[in-house]
């Protein structure tokens, strides 16, 4: 089975099917498929990036206790596992689990259901599958004191599970990457390594302002193709790229996996990586996401440079990294 690395997964748009059926029959529910896959998953005639973010309002409804976000870590990590991967990091933002909960104690159920998934690990044979979590601030209007108790939750589980912050949610002007400057700022100060999302539903500008905030990984990215200067810039800094081809064709960035640019950015020695964004979302995993990019080319060493993309660009300690070298030379 190929060794698979995943940096950019969004645990609410990754619920299990399984694991959502559970959740339902505990509370007296079911639902039928055909429902049940409309309220998870986008459909084809998806229209765009706000359309799809409507599909996290079902699953996140599930996600408001302890026992429910602690299953359903434990449960997607199962489920990665068996998809070959041996890293990932899952990014979720606690500010939206907090009906019942305070932030601090939604990362702790997360932190829980990660140490199930270990207990459960060491009965397995095979590669075992390590995991950090990236907590998001929301780029939304009104969330700032939302937003810096996230900072600080992240700053007191960070070497304890937590990795860094992400920062998420629409692209537009009013919620403009550069207005969360003061909360990086801290973050920089705090030692947190951060990731922002740009160059998805917005364009190239948004990946410079996201640049302007020090950030060294910018999850999606893919617009940079749009200007030449920018990647150039990109490869000189040396910026991590986290692309994901389903959930850019979902939200129209592309209409059809020919065009995505994937190969090419690689050839222009652009530091991309290959990711899932939201499994459940896009109905996709990531044994998936190699199949869509091999039948447009990709070959087996560029798959090999992308799992050592994933490598350098992930907020893991030396002897994390140094473990998943070695596992790609086995």
């Amino acid at each position: 089975m190929k060794k698979l690395i995943d940096l950019h997964l969004h645990l609410d748009g990754s619920v299990p099917y399984q694991t959502v059926r559970k959740l339902l029959a505990e509370e007296g529910k079911s639902l039928p498929e055909a429902e049940l896959r409309k309220r998870l998953s986008v459909s084809p005639d998806c229209r765009n990036l706000d359309e799809y973010l409507d599909k996290f309002d079902f699953p996140l409804s599930l996600m408001q206790t302890a026992e429910n976000l602690r299953l359903i870590v434990k449960e997607l990590l199962q489920e990665l596992r068996g998809q070959g991967l041996v890293y990932t990091e899952i990014r979720f933002a606690p500010q939206r689990h907090t009906k019942f909960l305070t932030q601090a104690e939604a990362v702790q159920a997360a932190l829980a259901g990660r140490d199930d998934f270990y207990a459960w690990q060491k009965e397995q044979e095979g590669p075992d599958l390590h995991v950090n979590f990236l907590l998001c601030l929301m780029r939304l209007v009104g969330q700032d004191e939302a937003n810096w108790e996230t900072v600080k939750v992240a700053r007191d589980f960070m070497d304890q599970g937590v990795a860094g912050l992400d920062l998420a949610g629409p692209e537009n002007e009013e919620v403009a990457n550069r207005k969360y400057a003061p909360f990086f700022q801290q973050a920089k100060e705090w030692g947190i390594p951060y990731t922002i999302h740009a160059g998805e539903a917005a364009g190239p500008e948004s990946m410079r302002e996201a640049l302007a905030l020090g950030t060294k990984r910018i999850g999606h990215g893919i617009r940079c193709q749009e200007d030449p200067a920018l990647v150039k810039d990109l490869v000189e800094d040396g910026i991590s790229l986290e692309c994901c081809a389903s959930s850019n064709l979902n939200t129209k960035v592309f209409n059809q996996i020919a065009e995505y640019p994937l190969r090419s950015m690689l050839g222009q020695k652009l530091r991309v990586t290959l990711n899932t964004d939201n499994m459940t979302v896009s109905a996709t995993n990531l044994p998936h996401e190699y199949q869509l990019m091999e039948k447009q080319g990709l070959t087996k060493s560029e798959e090999r440079q992308l799992y050592l993309n994933s490598v350098r660009a992930a907020f893991a300690s030396q002897e994390e990294k140094e473990r998943l070298l070695a596992l790609l030379e086995e």
